[in-house]
């Protein structure tokens, strides 16, 4: 194929996949991967990983090397198609989740997935889970399926093992994002007894993630108070001589104030 007939087939992908394309889709489009080699070589195109190229014309960021990762994953497949339906394909996890949402301190030496059906790879830099996930534990970060900063955390609490490096990027996430904290009791829920709490407690799990990491009472506070449907909730629980106009009426700092003054600083309403 010529090489301008071969950049306008590529450009219908790449258009809608970062400026990116493999050699799978290409190769179904009658782009062959000799044509690939050659735009390559001209400077049309610049080889990202095993099977994955970037149109030289699209800048580069620094999640370009997952994106390629994840395409790589089902070659074939373009993108967008298989963000239709993202917990049931696969998803990033774990550390390279937490890289996405910016949080924590990790450092990612392959790419982590999960996929609902067992995978294997032969290269060193990505690595497959088994897992099912449940839909509302996966969102879309930076144009990828990831799993949510909840699942995330809880995620890096069964697979590293080291609540420190988990703490880490609840100790970000909670300062600087709002988190369903309920979700999250729930996802630690499994993972308390083997961490040396009583089974299923993850308040218990929760709490200590947030002693480690040095997030204080009413930083957590403020995060419940200023939550349109926790704050009222948990404000109302803790603070039952309220009533539901008078909670109404609150601001949230003032939330944040009442629910400070009423928490023990080795408990969380949480």
């Amino acid at each position: 194929m010529k090489s301008d007939e071969a950049l306008r087939v590529l450009a219908e992908v790449t258009a809608s996949q970062w400026g990116l394309v493999t050699s799978a889709q290409a190769g179904a489009r009658g782009v062959s991967r000799l044509d690939l080699s050659r735009l390559t070589q001209a400077g049309h195109l610049d080889r990202l990983t095993h099977g994955v190229y970037r149109d030289a014309g699209t800048p580069a960021d620094r999640f370009e090397d997952l994106r390629a990762a994840w395409l790589s994953t089902e070659p074939a497949t373009l993108g967008e198609t298989r963000l239709r339906d993202r917990a049931a394909g696969v998803v990033v996890a774990g550390a390279s989740a937490a890289r996405l949402h910016e949080i924590g301190d990790l450092w990612a030496d392959r790419h982590e997935f999960v996929a609902p059906t067992r995978r294997q790879s032969q290269r060193p830099e990505i690595r497959y889970r088994q897992r099912s996930l449940d839909p509302r534990d996966v969102t879309q970060v930076q144009g990828l399926p990831a799993m949510t900063i909840e699942r995330t955390i809880a995620d890096l609490v069964e697979d590293v093992g080291d609540l420190s490096l988990a703490s880490g990027a609840l100790g970000d996430a909670v300062t600087r994002r709002p988190l369903d904290l309920e979700r999250l009791r729930a996802l630690l829920a499994p993972l308390a007894e083997r961490n040396g709490l009583r089974r299923h407690d993850g308040d218990a799990l929760l709490a200590r993630l947030l002693e480690i990491a040095g997030v204080d009472v009413e930083t957590v506070a403020g995060r419940i108070a200023a939550d349109p449907v926790l704050g009222p909730r948990v404000t109302a629980k803790y603070l039952g001589g309220l009533t539901q106009e008078e909670l109404a009426q609150m601001t949230a700092p003032e939330l944040q104030e009442s629910l400070a003054q009423w928490l023990p600083s080795e408990s969380l309403p949480i």
